[in-house]
């Protein structure tokens, strides 16, 4: 691997020189994620495919495109990007996923699921308009084909009869049962062109029949009994009835068997599905043992495999899961839904204890969002636990399923804010801009992980749509009731009152224990703050509002999420409506997209650090004396 230089050396490597290299690829992946952290399990799977690809395209001309991207290490280190791979996912450093402005060979930018086929269709007309003669390629995962918009794509896909390639990385055996010699023998007589010659020259002897009745029925009953075997023994025939050639399944670890099939498929006049079976950690036994463990890992101990993590208290992953739990034991019409991740919705356990109860609707939050709405009229209590950055993809659904018709789903969102090192396509920010703007929607922030167990008990005692957001990683370590306080729905938290303070701090969520430094800083320097948890950003308490914001000279509205629409955004509009004129000071993140970095990073890069809150409200304060 050190000697290679340009991408279309592979076109020239024998079947050993790429095994090597293969092999050399696995290492600097497993030697930078341990250090880096990152989507290991995943990547390693399809390394073996991504050298077979690059050994027979030229992605200079031609183009891929990976769903997700989790799996796309080894196409980074193929395209130029060797030197720098150990700078993975850190701040300045190249990014987890395919973007268009790092390669020229990431053909898309992509992070979030199910968008590979439309893409690559997009781009293959693209170049036929433009007269480019490349070939597109797109992979795509089992779980990721779970998403509707991959279907919807395969169907458009099908109807143009254009020739994308599409492959199916099947790391979980999810979509059909590999069988085996048979199989592989179809996909041989596939790839052969007198297979099609034949097929063709059948077809149109039928048609030629003098009797035309005759012939149509020849035609028909023929093509009944071929597409019933197929059905029987074939696992692509779906993809067939969308206008696809099926080929495989094929080994995803066995280059020969691949090469041959990439470079035989020009043969074929229809789009093209390739189904390779791949194993998800290959090479690296703690990872094939444990796949959804090393699925997007910390640092951890190569040698070992022990994932390190330093003590802290629990994530409010974990206290949702727990809370949910102790909801469901009370009320028995409560069911929760994920959207393919029960683990890392902090799902998992309930589904252990109330399996009828749990639903998982694999990687289609639109589904999710109307299948809980379903169960809301029907008179159950969904809770669906979703990531912010993902429930972006429901927004309609949210919209038009559940608050035009005021049905009481709780949606638990998770990942709420900066999430770090998997860089924009993750982050959270973008929620409480698009749910403020749904009316009959509720939302709650909790400033501690016991306010969250507080409020997803609140919001089931009511029947409206609501929202509870919460960041990412480990709360603060407070105590938590097996008995959760009664919440006053709607009421803000008063933390600091002093009189003849000079400013308010409203602060939602995450930002309130930084607003609390604030204080302290500013007190330091003999300014007096008054401080609101703000835990209901819709609805506004308005009386409390109210009344602090008439005691102060400046208002200070702090927000782990995006400035246009957020919770500062509503607090303007309420001076603005009520005619109070004050000095406003919103910190929240600017209208841009935040790269990737280690959480304490961004917030500093976004100015929601105590410090740079504290500066910039000093200067302000100084400015008004």
């Amino acid at each position: 691997m050190e000697n290679l230089k340009t991408p279309t050396e592979l076109h020239d490597m024998d079947l050993s020189e790429l095994k090597t290299l293969a092999g050399e690829i696995r290492e600097l992946i497993l030697n930078t994620v341990s250090e880096t952290g990152g989507h290991l399990a995943p990547s390693l799977g399809t390394v073996d495919l991504t050298v077979a690809l690059y050994s027979v395209f030229d992605f200079r001309n031609d183009k891929i495109v990976w769903d997700v991207g989790h799996q796309a290490y080894a196409h980074k280190i193929l395209s130029g990007r060797r030197d720098v791979f150990h700078t993975l996912r850190t701040k300045g450093g190249i990014t987890g996923f395919p973007k268009r402005s790092e390669s020229p060979y990431d053909a898309f930018g992509v992070g979030h699921s199910s968008t590979s086929i439309s893409a690559a269709l997009g781009l293959l007309i693209a170049g036929e308009i433009e007269k480019n003669s490349g070939k597109v390629v797109a992979v795509i995962g089992d779980g990721a084909l779970t998403g509707g918009e991959a279907f919807e794509a395969l169907n458009h896909a099908g109807q143009l009869k254009k020739k994308l390639i599409v492959i199916l990385n099947d790391n979980e055996m999810s979509i059909a049962k590999n069988v085996g010699a048979l199989s592989e023998k179809l996909s041989e007589i596939r790839l052969n062109p007198q297979y099609h010659r034949a097929k063709k020259e059948f077809e149109d002897f039928v048609r030629s029949i003098p009797f035309p009745d005759i012939g149509s029925k020849i035609l028909s009953a023929a093509q009944s009994v071929r597409y019933g075997l197929k059905s029987a023994i074939v696992p692509g025939a779906l993809f067939e009835a969308l206008g696809f050639s099926y080929l495989g399944p094929v080994d995803g670890h066995d280059i020969k068997s691949m090469r041959d099939i990439f470079s035989r498929i020009d043969a074929l006049d229809t789009p093209v599905l390739i189904h390779v079976h791949t194993t998800k950690g290959k090479g690296y036994a703690p990872a094939e043992k444990f796949p959804e463990k090393f699925h997007g890992v910390g640092k951890f101990d190569k040698e070992t495999g022990e994932i390190y993590k330093k003590p802290a208290p629990a994530t409010y992953t974990e206290i949702f899961g727990q809370a949910v739990n102790a909801c469901a034991k009370i009320n028995k019409n409560l069911v929760a839904i994920t959207a393919a991740m029960p683990a890392g919705t902090g799902l998992r356990n309930f589904a252990q204890y109330y399996p009828e109860r749990f639903f998982d609707t694999g990687i289609a939050e639109e589904h999710a969002v109307t299948f809980a709405a379903g169960l809301a009229a029907g008179g159950l209590r969904p809770v669906v636990a979703i990531y912010s950055t993902f429930l972006q993809r429901a927004y309609d659904q949210i919209m038009h399923d559940v608050c035009l018709q005021k049905l009481p789903v709780t949606f638990c969102i998770d990942r709420a804010g900066l999430v770090g090192e998997d860089g924009a396509t993750h982050h959270g920010v973008f929620d409480l801009a698009y749910l403020r703007t749904m009316p009959g929607m509720n939302i709650l922030a909790p400033k501690d992980e016991n306010e969250l167990r507080q409020m997803l008990f609140a919001v089931l005692e009511r029947n409206e749509p609501a929202a509870i957001r919460y960041p990412r990683g480990s709360g603060l370590g407070v105590e938590v009731d097996d008995i959760p306080k009664k919440l006053e729905w709607g009421k803000w938290e008063v933390l600091k009152s002093f009189p003849g303070a000079e400013i308010s701090i409203f602060a939602v969520g995450s930002m309130v224990k930084v607003a609390t430094d604030v204080s302290k800083l500013l007190e330091a320097e003999g300014i007096f703050v008054n401080v609101v948890n703000a835990r209901f950003i819709k609805p506004l308490d308005e009386k409390i509002l109210n009344d602090e914001v008439k005691k102060v000279k400046i208002v200070a509205t702090c927000e782990e999420g995006t400035l246009q629409g957020g919770f500062g955004s509503a607090v303007a509009e309420f001076l603005a409506d009520n005619g109070i004129s004050k000095k406003l000071l919103r910190f929240g993140i600017k209208d841009n997209f935040v790269e990737h970095g280690t959480r304490s990073e961004l917030l500093n890069l976004c100015g929601l650090t105590a410090d740079k809150i504290f500066e910039r409200i000093k200067r302000e304060i100084l400015r008004s004396d």
